[in-house]
């Protein structure tokens, strides 16, 4: 095009933006190198060399399940519930006879029992009807399944078939913030944050070396840093103690 003096004005192209679904969201970042984060994983794996998932089942239906039940509930509380009904009901099949209402007596210790005894039915009948009663291997097939969100298929994913996941409870949660591991405010951004920073070797038993020390030494209400095995590689504003706990082996799980 030409100005009103003749010379010819040089043509401006208009930015392109991506859409904002392809944009990639910027995740906050650890505060650890990687030096760091290799010995945090390597003490864990020293003191709990085979960590276990602390809910009761007898094969990948069971742990369905029992993890969507876990919902707002401790394991604990779970598995007193679920043990005398896993005897009985350990396929959709048999669980689909037993009814709602039967699955609900079976579980009414176990906050919001009602809904979740529905979920159960649904989810026992999804699996007949489009699975051939197997439990799926992919997360996008296990979160269509009612009572099953992300965090219940990256768990169902790791301990019934060996998937290496990163499943992220309120532990974990806590942690990813308290400590700098993974800054973040959301289980879907600490997840992504903590499947891109664990080193490789150390990413199969990540979730429950995590979710174990969250449980019983990096407390909710009061971390217990003198137990702590990477006291002086944390990097948290609220620990009280700089001298790690020996590293050792702890005790087998008992699982209750």
């Amino acid at each position: 095009m030409t100005t009103g003096k003749g010379k010819i004005a040089a043509s401006v192209a208009p930015k392109k933006t991506k859409p904002a679904a392809l944009k990639k969201k910027r995740l906050p970042r650890t505060k650890y190198n990687q030096q760091e984060l290799h010995e945090i994983f390597r003490r864990f794996s020293i003191q709990r060399p085979e960590p276990k998932g602390e809910l009761l089942h007898v094969n990948p239906f069971t742990l369905v399940v029992a993890v969507a039940l876990s919902a707002q509930a401790t394991d604990a509380g779970v598995n007193k519930a679920t043990r005398e009904l896993f005897k009985i009901a350990d396929t959709p099949e048999k669980m689909l006879a037993l009814g709602e209402e039967t699955v609900g007596n079976y579980i009414r210790t176990i906050g919001l029992w009602r809904n979740k005894a529905k979920n159960v039915i649904l989810l026992s009948k999804k699996l007949i009807d489009d699975f051939g009663s197997v439990v799926p291997k992919t997360r996008e097939e296990l979160v269509i399944l009612p009572g099953v969100g992300r965090k219940t298929a990256n768990v169902v994913m790791s301990m019934a078939f060996g998937i290496p996941t990163m499943a992220v409870d309120t532990h974990i949660l806590r942690i990813g913030k308290r400590i700098g591991l993974a800054p973040a405010d959301t289980p879907d951004d600490v997840e992504a944050i903590l499947m891109r920073i664990i080193p490789d070797e150390y990413l199969f038993h990540a979730h429950h070396w995590l979710i174990l020390h969250g449980r019983y030494c990096c407390k909710a209400r009061k971390p217990e840093c003198e137990k702590c095995v990477i006291a002086d590689i944390c990097k948290s504003k609220e620990k009280t103690c700089d001298i790690p706990a020996a590293l050792v082996e702890l005790p087998q799980q008992v699982i209750t």
